[in-house]
């Protein structure tokens, strides 16, 4: 569903279209001499609002699936890195690689290696916790490429299962880092569409707003405040929308 913002979007562009209707029907009595409100210009506007409309909301379409992309492919690394630890565990690698490897999974996990006490029988509150977990995404790849570089290092870790080679460990994380990747290109995407489209239905001068605005003014100046023509425009909204990121 369109939320409201993009409704308000698309009404400004059909009044806008209603609006040059009129002026169609006004024949050669609506003759401007500024170039920006002549009929061929306005019509050429609306299409290209029209065309900026249709591209935010496809850029928007493509970015929710991107992220809904990425979202699947990083559900399950908390469990994969987990078996890696374990496998480690079980390997005969040396006590160093194992404490490194479970230092970058309990970063990736969230959780602290022990939480703070408080100071016994002294009536003082306990020191306030200050959270680790670095869970965006670009950190838990971090995570990832930590334990990686661990297990590619211990001379004794060489599984037997396919999974957990450090090769997959590795396709992994490239998946993710791509993953993590066009998510940032499909965000930068729309929001470039988003710019384009702002400056054409609120641009200061050249905007359909401004433009519209200028046209009511002139139907006015040249059929008079209470002319049936100015009648059929002066209610046509055109709402500036602010939120210039939507």
């Amino acid at each position: 569903m369109a939320s409201t913002t993009e409704t308000g979007h698309a009404k400004n562009i059909a009044n806008f279209q209603t609006l040059i209707e009129f002026l169609i029907g006004y024949g050669s009595s609506y003759n401007p001499s500024k170039t920006s409100l002549q009929l061929p210009v306005l019509i050429a506007l609306k299409q290209s609002a029209e065309f900026a409309l249709s591209d935010v909301l496809s850029n928007s379409t493509i970015y929710n699936g991107k992220v809904s992309e990425r979202q699947t492919a990083f559900s399950g690394i908390k469990t994969m890195a987990t078996r890696f630890i374990n496998a480690i565990q079980v390997s005969g690698a040396s006590e160093g690689s194992i404490k490194e490897a479970k230092f970058h999974n309990r970063k990736l996990q969230g959780k602290r290696a022990s939480a703070p006490k408080a100071p016994a029988n002294t009536g003082e509150a306990a020191p306030a916790i200050i959270s680790v977990s670095q869970q965006s995404y670009d950190q838990l790849i971090q995570h990832l490429l930590g334990i990686k570089i661990v297990l590619e290092n211990e001379p004794n870790y060489h599984p037997n299962e396919p999974e957990l080679l450090v090769d997959m460990l590795t396709s992994t994380i490239t998946d993710l880092q791509n993953k993590n990747l066009e998510v940032a290109r499909a965000y930068a995407n729309v929001n470039n569409a988003r710019i384009a489209r702002n400056k054409l239905l609120y641009g200061d001068e050249t905007g359909i707003c401004e433009t519209a605005s200028d046209v009511k003014k002139y139907i006015k100046a040249i059929f008079g405040a209470t002319s049936p023509e100015f009648a059929q425009i002066k209610g046509l909204e055109f709402s500036k929308i602010s939120f210039i990121s939507l």
